[in-house]
């Protein structure tokens, strides 16, 4: 297989290509930085149609991983990236002859406020998901599945909450805010949450690729399949990372006023760095989502290797 990985320069994204070139692939990476991995690198942005197709020279299969990831952001900074960025690369992998493309889509492009619970890849809701990103996400997911076709077999993956060590989304803002003393439980913390540790993740992902011939038109929701209630897998990476869990609750109606109001107060102020609670993080600690996988598991012939107590020794561990 002759892959191009797109963002890998991420935990996620560079265990996603580390998969494929262990079993003997020829891998690019296309990315803004640097990735340090040992393979054909290109240093480019999926927002220019010029660099996606000279990432795309040999290649007969993608992995469309890069994507603006932010709580918060005007539209059209989504948009570019989320949308236009997957548009070039359907642009140039149809143009290059590509065969086989992965989208890397996520469980909240389906999340319209509600918990969800034990559902599978429910469609897409480019105007109901609520946030910028998740409403990018769904367009962008949307666009994809539209170009499947005989001769380019395209799956859309969602994998939730992916994580592990080196993972500066999930596991270094969770660490952080326990260390300063900012991290509450919300609510009364029993809402159920799934996770993906970042290993079973990236091998999905090549299960994907593997499987695109009759995968094909689908999207799927990938996890690990343990569902925890949200205050126990907060205390279990606080402990695997050597900080003390919280113990502090507060309301979910509250926070997610308070939610609301840091995001206006960051949008008024042109603040950079990301608010401390946002309302969709509020609704992420406080309500369940968790995942039907059999049919992920049936359609990709795959199955988690890491269960969430080894993840949990990995991370302690740092490895």
């Amino acid at each position: 297989m002759r892959v191009l990985v797109t963002g890998a320069s991420g935990m996620f994204g560079k265990a996603v290509a580390i998969a494929f070139l262990n079993r003997g692939d020829d891998v690019t990476v296309l990315q803004r930085s640097r990735s340090r991995l040992d393979c054909r690198e290109i240093r480019g942005d999926v927002t220019n149609l010029v660099d996606v197709a000279r990432s795309l020279d040999g290649v007969n299969a993608v992995v469309h991983m890069a994507a603006r990831v932010s709580p918060i952001g005007s539209r059209r900074s989504f948009e570019e990236v989320n949308v236009g960025g997957s548009a070039n690369v359907l642009t140039a992998a149809s143009r290059a002859g590509v065969t086989r493309l992965v989208y890397v889509s996520s469980p909240s492009v389906a999340h319209v406020g509600r918990a969800q619970v034990g559902v599978g890849a429910t469609p897409a809701q480019p105007t109901l998901a609520r946030t910028r990103y998740a409403r990018s996400k769904a367009k962008a997911e949307i666009l994809m599945l539209e170009a499947d076709r005989p001769g380019l077999s395209v799956v859309s993956v969602r994998p939730h909450l992916v994580w592990g060590p080196g993972d500066t989304q999930l596991v270094e803002r969770v660490v952080e805010r326990a260390r300063t003393g900012r991290l509450r439980l919300v609510g009364p913390g029993a809402a159920l949450v799934d996770t993906t540790y970042v290993d079973n993740a990236a091998e999905a992902i090549v299960a994907a690729i593997d499987h695109a011939d009759t995968a094909h038109g689908q999207a799927l929701v990938v996890s690990n399949g343990e569902p925890r209630p949200v205050a126990e897998l907060l205390r279990s990476i606080c402990l695997a990372s050597g900080v003390e869990p919280p113990t502090r609750h507060l309301p979910l109606s509250l926070t997610k006023a308070l939610g609301a109001g840091a995001e206006l107060l960051w949008s008024g102020l042109a603040l950079r760095s990301d608010p401390p609670m946002t309302r969709f993080l509020a609704e992420q600690l406080g309500t369940a989502h968790w995942f039907d996988q059999r049919a992920t598991r049936e359609v990709l012939q795959w199955r988690p290797n890491v269960s969430l107590a080894e993840g949990l020794e990995r991370l302690a561990g740092g490895t």
